[in-house]
């Protein structure tokens, strides 16, 4: 379900030229900020991967930034803390505390933050996205990737979720 930024997220006072927002119920009560973040990393569907690594061979034409090499994410994955300034694929740790983990990446077209928020009170978890445009290639790259972060997000929410509820 689309909603608007958590009220206490890290992101609420962000400017932005794009912000969304999508939550989704638990059934469970003893996950850690960590857990959901490497869930993020884990839980989307093939279709995702193949559309990020599509992503990367083409902007990585015109110099943007791309994500690291795949071929050992898994061990990438494992060795992950979710601590600030670590990096993993194109998502950097900006921020973290109990409850949110601030993820994204500064480029030359656009700096985008992705909040992985755990909302213990009302027992649902929010991924958010902030989005500051830099320039004309900023505004052109969004307007293409709009509609699908519309479908990505909520499939991985929901992947996050199936998969932390399992254990």
């Amino acid at each position: 379900m689309k909603l608007n930024l958590p009220q206490s997220s890290l992101l609420k006072n962000i400017q932005s030229d794009y912000a969304d927002s999508y939550s989704v119920p638990l059934n469970t009560e003893d996950l850690t900020i960590e857990r959901v973040g490497k869930s993020f990393f884990t839980a989307a569907p093939a279709w995702v991967e193949a559309l990020l690594i599509l992503r990367d061979k083409i902007v990585g034409m015109i110099g943007l930034k791309i994500g690291n090499d795949a071929s050992n994410k898994g061990k990438l994955i494992t060795n992950f803390k979710c601590e600030i300034g670590e990096q993993l694929a194109l998502f950097k740790v900006f921020d973290k505390n109990e409850h949110e983990v601030i993820l994204g990446e500064d480029d030359k077209h656009l700096d985008f933050r992705v909040s992985l928020f755990l909302d213990r009170q009302n027992n649902t978890l929010a991924i958010s996205t902030v989005v500051k445009v830099n320039n004309w290639m900023g505004r052109l790259y969004l307007l293409h990737v709009i509609p699908l972060h519309k479908i990505i997000v909520p499939t991985m929410v929901t992947g996050m979720v199936r998969q932390l509820q399992k254990g």
